[in-house]
């Protein structure tokens, strides 16, 4: 049974639901070492003094904030629980809004709410969560969690809560904002078209599980094959060569969609 990250409550004016948070997500990267390429040995990072080249003992190290370039303002730990926001336990909702009136862009980590072990808790859960499923809503809220303050945002799903930690509004950066967007072009009207019935041949229902990380599954059995020995040919990978005619290129796309979509057909008629 996995165990609570963070324990606390959901604060609705009054109401109060006690609650633990599990993680929602359990990330699949493959991990590696450094290691020497002629003895094979662990690289080991070391904390260095630029000003001597020799490791410092972490009894040593304190932490500072460049305000200028070389110019560093020492913070103590003192300093540092000064500034701490208070850890209230407590998820306290301030506003509902619309989900769609929310871009993705700010959502980060997801989690799931559990009530507390209690008849009272799962009572006051099931009435947040239902009345927000009917009212078509989402709560927006801040809490404190391992010292750090978070937005979030809480919504009904699966007959639950799920909260979302999200990016406060100065740390997303805009479209606008970025070198070279937004694009300006227009495409030709035979082109939308074209590209519309492109996106509907490739339109279907949502299935999260039809989807897998296949370079994650490819890089394991490459190395379960070198750990039995294996020699590894690499085979040089063909280049993608740059769109010249974009009508051209749409129309062999919507081609091989429906060559697809055959071949799909004869499967499950198989």
């Amino acid at each position: 049974m996995a165990r609570a990250l963070w324990k606390g409550s959901i604060s609705l004016g009054l109401v109060n639901v006690p609650v633990r948070l599990y993680t929602a997500v359990k990330k699949k990267d493959v991990h590696f070492h450094q290691l020497q390429d002629t003895t094979g040995a662990r690289i080991r990072n070391k904390k260095v003094s630029e000003s001597t080249g020799r490791e410092v003992d972490t009894d040593h190290i304190i932490k500072g904030y460049e305000v200028s370039k070389g110019n560093y303002v020492e913070v103590t730990d003192a300093e540092f629980e000064a500034a701490e926001p208070e850890r209230t336990h407590t998820i306290d909702i301030d506003d509902f809004v619309a989900l769609e009136d929310i871009d993705p862009l700010q959502f980060t980590n997801t989690y799931w709410v559990a009530p507390e072990d209690s008849k009272g808790a799962s009572t006051a859960y099931a009435l947040l969560r239902d009345a927000m499923e009917k009212k078509e809503r989402v709560a927006i809220g801040q809490f404190v969690m391992r010292t750090k303050q978070h937005l979030v945002l809480l919504r009904p799903i699966e007959r639950a809560l799920a909260l979302h930690t999200m990016l406060y509004a100065d740390e997303v950066i805009h479209a606008k904002d970025v070198e070279g967007l937004p694009v300006r072009a227009k495409a030709a009207p035979k082109e939308m078209r074209m590209a519309e019935q492109l996106i509907e041949s490739l339109t279907v229902d949502w299935k999260p599980s039809k989807y897998r990380d296949t370079y994650r599954e490819k890089l394991l059995k490459v190395i379960e094959r070198k750990a039995k020995g294996e020699e590894i040919v690499v085979e040089p990978q063909e280049e993608r060569a740059e769109v010249v005619d974009l009508m051209a290129a749409l129309e062999a796309s919507i081609e091989a969609s429906k060559s697809k979509g055959r071949k799909t057909r004869a499967k499950k008629s198989a």
